[in-house]
Order: structure tokens, then sequence, then C-alpha cells
């Protein structure tokens, strides 16, 4: 008796010590429908259009396939593209144009390790991104499952938030979570794994884990048991009702101290300036309210980013030249979600009796560099647009001395605009001068045109060229400086604004990185236009290279027919090589018709080298 007794013991401290282990005494407490046909991929696709998601980029994959499925259910936009990173590429874009979060869905392993670099420029460009991603089955994770990797291990430093969903009954509640975060403070990417069985039905999900009707042995019937109670698990209470509605989103606000603060320094300023960075333009501050409380101020603006065209093209406070020799003038300068990296040289453009303002969400970015190159007079950590709507609001009218020192400064515009404008009338040894051919398409460009930089040295030049022609115009990668956002921000660009002429303007080098998107437009009706200015060389990199070790390596390329590489992928191809004035309009009107009959189209534009951005470099 003692024997069985122990054996008995024995085995039911076994099961309770796996039920611990395994979380499954919940599965007593919750019921398990066995017959729904549901699976967890419509739940996902719920929450998605409860928050006013309609577009989901993808590369289809089939731990994912529910969730894709259901998406188009739902009346959700699915657009798969033809490599991973570019729909979290088209997500970024829509995100930064409609102001809610971009969502991608990859398939795991590979699939979502592609997704890297854009989800780290997403991070860096502060875009709220909803990476979904598959993964190996629960029970089968560090067992060899095909495409089972740490997945966590790579988005952890990436992403605000990262979650795994172990039982269907989780997935709306940390979709919420996980949208609401990504949203929260500085935006940025947030990751939910999705193991494929809490996606599929019930059923299914019994029969692929290999549950038997009578298992034969003690073995057996243990395994068999294990397994039925882990599937019962994941599917415990999946079909409870539950609210999918959005959580409100928690954005840091400016103090009304805070504001007293600037607003004493403002008052007192003969010459201010301000840096508006892609921050400003978050929501929940209109873009025309920040505009219109900016006129207001008058107080002279330089504008990166996405922030780029938001006083429209002829602004009399709107800056483009001769920012550092602004910023070493200044007595007061206010970063409006600018942060002083290697785009303002760490803090050391400033005027050390300058006063300096600085308004950023993140506290890190707030204080970047500071007390080595710069130091804050006044630093708030709030909505960098909402500060500005607060001072704006107090009434403050500028100094008469502001009207003469931002009049210098368009002055000083004016003139360096001049000199650009010489460099254009430069022959180059062959082909066309790129500062002329941009000239020229910054006159033909329409007032609804949305300009997608990808590129080196030809989008430096376009910076300095190009005028965006209202806010959200202008899509360049963020700090990270990534090549090969081109197709992705294009293709997410056009479908939120269909109503608008795309631009991608393309160094011939970073256009490979995307052009295979060509094909995506073509499928979707989303007539592109792309520029590429095709000096068959990395020109970025040789202009310090060349000179300093006397050698191209690795810098040359091949003048490419780009017009016919776009062809095989379905759209339309022109090439151009002549600088005739009258030749490069026809080409661009040429490209305009194109698009306009709906069909995607690529401008393989061959330049010849040009001095323009002599000094520059690349590091």
């Amino acid at each position: 008796m003692i024997i069985p007794l122990i054996i008995g013991v024995t085995f039911v401290g076994a099961v309770l010590y796996i039920l611990k282990k395994l979380n499954l005494q919940h599965t007593l407490l919750k019921s398990v429908d066995k017959t729904s046909k549901r699976h967890g991929g419509e739940l996902v696709a719920q929450v998605l259009k409860s928050h006013g998601i309609e577009y989901i980029f993808t590369l289809v994959g089939g731990h994912i396939s529910p969730i894709l499925v259901s998406c188009e259910t739902l009346k959700i936009k699915v657009v798969d593209t033809r490599h991973e990173v570019n729909a979290v590429f088209a997500a970024d874009a829509v995100a930064r144009l409609s102001g809610k979060v971009g969502v991608a869905a990859v398939t795991a392993g590979p699939g979502l390790t592609n997704t890297v670099t854009a989800i780290k420029n997403a991070q860096m460009a502060e875009s709220p991104i909803l990476l979904i991603g598959g993964a190996a089955a629960t029970l089968l994770k560090g067992r060899g499952a095909l495409q089972d990797i740490d997945q966590m291990c790579l988005f952890k430093p990436l992403c605000k938030f990262t979650a795994t969903i172990t039982r269907v009954a989780e997935i709306v509640p940390t979709l919420q979570k996980a949208l609401q975060i990504a949203q929260s403070g500085t935006p940025g990417p947030v990751f939910v794994e999705f193991p494929i069985d809490v996606l599929y039905p019930y059923e299914l999900v019994r029969k692929e884990a290999g549950i038997k009707t009578n298992p034969k042995g003690l073995i057996p019937k243990i395994v068999n048991w294990y397994i039925a109670n882990n599937v019962d698990s994941i599917f415990a209470g999946a079909w409870d009702p539950i609210s999918t509605k959005p959580l409100p989103p928690q954005i840091p606000m400016p103090s009304t101290m805070e504001v007293d603060q600037a607003y004493k320094l403002l008052k007192a300023a003969k010459k201010p300036v301000a840096l508006i960075g892609s921050q400003a333009v978050l929501p929940p501050v209109p873009a025309d309210k920040l505009r219109s409380s900016l006129e207001a101020l008058g107080i002279p603006c330089f504008l990166g980013g996405m922030s780029r065209g938001l006083l429209g093209r002829n602004s009399n406070i709107h800056i483009r030249q001769r920012r550092r020799d602004a910023l070493s003038e200044a007595d007061v300068v206010l970063l409006i979600g600018t942060v002083c990296d290697f785009r303002l040289s760490y803090g050391r453009v400033f005027n050390r009796k300058s006063k300096i303002i600085c308004v950023n969400r993140n506290r890190s970015q707030l204080m970047k560099n500071s007390d080595v190159f710069w130091k804050p007079t006044v630093a708030i950590q709030a909505d960098p647009a909402s500060f500005v709507v607060e001072l704006c609001n107090k009434g403050m009218k500028p100094a008469a001395e502001v009207g003469d020192w931002a009049q210098l400064l368009k002055e000083r515009e004016i003139e360096k605009e001049k000199t650009n404008k010489l460099k254009a009338e430069a022959k180059p040894e062959k082909f066309i001068n790129p500062v002329k051919l941009l000239h020229e398409l910054d006159d033909a460009l329409d007032d609804n045109s949305i300009i997608v930089a990808d590129g080196g040295d030809f989008v430096g030049t376009a910076a300095y060229i190009l005028r965006p022609r209202g806010p959200f115009c202008w899509l360049d990668p963020g700090a990270f400086g990534t090549l090969g956002v081109g197709g992705g921000f294009a293709l997410g660009a056009k479908l939120v604004r269909p109503e608008s002429e795309v631009w991608i303007i393309w160094g011939d080098g970073s256009s490979a990185y995307s052009i295979a998107e060509y094909d995506t437009f073509k499928r979707f009706k989303v007539p592109v236009i792309g520029l590429i200015g095709n000096d068959a060389c990395w020109s970025q990199i040789a202009r310090e290279q060349v000179p300093l070790f006397d050698s191209s390596v690795a810098c040359d390329l091949v003048y490419t027919d780009y017009e016919k590489v776009v062809e095989g992928y379905g759209g339309k191809g022109l090439r151009l090589e002549s600088d005739d004035v009258k030749t490069i309009y026809e080409t661009f009107q040429k490209a305009k018709e194109i698009a306009k009959d709906g069909e995607p189209v690529v401008i393989n534009a061959l330049i010849g080298k040009s001095d323009f951005r002599a000094g520059s470099i690349s590091v």
C-alpha cells in the first residue's frame, strides 16, 4: 500500500508542478470553445480597425496569414512589398503623414531581421510604428523549429515596448497597450510577437500539435495530456467579450512656469532664432496651428526634417541659408524639437553668450551634449508644438529690432541663393549639371508635391535647392542617415496623399535598395515619379576619400540604364542626358503626365560632377 501511495503522491505533485510552470491553472476557470472556427488574426484586425488603421504593409508568410486575411475582411488595405524593410519604411511614411501609427506585419526569422534597419531608423526619427512579427509555435520555441530565433533580444533595444503573445486572450489588451505606447511621450516603434499557434483556429492548432485521440502507453499519454492542456491554455477565454477601443496616448505638456521663463527671455531678445525639428509637427497640435503661432511670434525660423515646408514656399520668417552665421550672432536660440547632435556640430555652432531655450519630449535628446559644447538656459521636457502655441497665447510681440534682424537674415539668404544659382550655369565635362537639373525641378514641382529624399551627394544638393510647398511635403530618413528609404516612403506617402505628386529624389547608389518596389507601385496603382541623379559614383564618399587617400576604391559605379530596370518591373522609364533647359522641362512634364495616367515612372538623369558641395563630409 505504501509504494502505490508514494507513486500516487509523486504523480500528483508532478502534475501540480507542471501546471504551475505552464500557468495552466486558469484553464480550470476559463472556458475553451473547442468548436469555434475563429482565430487570433481576427482579433488583431479588430484592434487595428478600432484604432483607425487603414493600411498594413507586409511581405507574406505563413506565420502571419490569419492577420492579413482578417485585415482584408475588415477593409484594411493589405499592401505587400518586395522586401520587408520597405514595408516598415512605408509604415513610417504613413505614420508621419497621417498622425496615426504605421503598421507592418512580417513573418518570423529572416522576415523580422530584414526590418531591423527600418525599425532603428524609426526609433531615431521618432516615428510611431507597430511591427507585428510571426514566431514559432509556443511549444516549439528553442526546439529547432523553422525560422525560430530569439527575436525579442533583437527588438528590445530598438523598440519602446516589446511583447510576446502566449494566449489568444492577450491579443487585444497587448495591442492596445502597444499602440498607446507607440504614440506616447517620444513616439517610436513597438514590437509584438505572435507565435503561430495563437493565430490559427483551435482545431487546426490541435491537429498540428500532434494530439492523439487514444495514445498507448504511460509516457505517450502524459505527453499527449501535456500538449492538449497547453493548447487549451492558449485558447482559454479567447472569445470573451472585450473592448478594442484605443487607449489615449500620454504626451508631456509645458508648465505655465516654463512658458513664462521662455517668454521673459524672448521678450528681451533682439536677435532670436528658432530651429524647428521633426518633433514639432507631431500630433496633437495641427500643423496649421503651429504655423500660425510661429508667424505671430515673428521669430526667424530654420526648418529641418519633417518641419520642412511648414511655413510654405516664400515665408518672410523662413530662412534657408547661412544658418551657422545666424547662430553665431543670435542672442536667443529656440530649439523646438531640434537636437544638438552632429547636425548642429554637437552644440559648437552656438554663440557662447546666447540664451538657449530647448524643448523636447525626450529628456535624453533635450540635453544631448549639454555641458560639453553648450548649456541650456531653459530646458523643457514637453511637446514642442504645444509650447509654441502657449508662448503665442501670451500675446508676445517681437521687439522692433527683431524685424530688422529677420530682414538681414532674409537678405543673406537671397544673396546665397543667387550664388547657388550661378553654380547651375557651370558646364560639366559631360551630361547635366546637377544644380541646374534641381533648379529646373524646383520650378516644375506642383504645389501639392511630396519630396522623398533618398541619397547622399545628389540629395544633399537637393536639400539646398528644392523648396517644399507645405507641411509634410519633405520626407527624409532623419538622424540615422539611412539609405534605401525611397521606395517604401514613396509608397506610404502616395497611399495617404493620393492627390499629391510624389517624387523620389534618388542618388544612383541608393536607388538600388528599393527600385524593385516599382513592381509594388504597378500592382497597387501607385503612380510615383522617381528622379535618379546618375553620376556612376558614390559621390558623397568619393568627395573626401579621393582627396585624402588618392583612391576611389569601392566608390565607382557605372551609368546603369535605370529606365530599363524600371520597365522590367512594370513601370515607365525616361532617359535624360541633355542639359538643354527645354529638354529638361519637357522630360519633367512627360513624367508628370505619365504619373497622372496612373503609371509609376523613373527619370534616369545622367549628371556630371559639380563642386557645389565641395568640402562636405559623410561622417
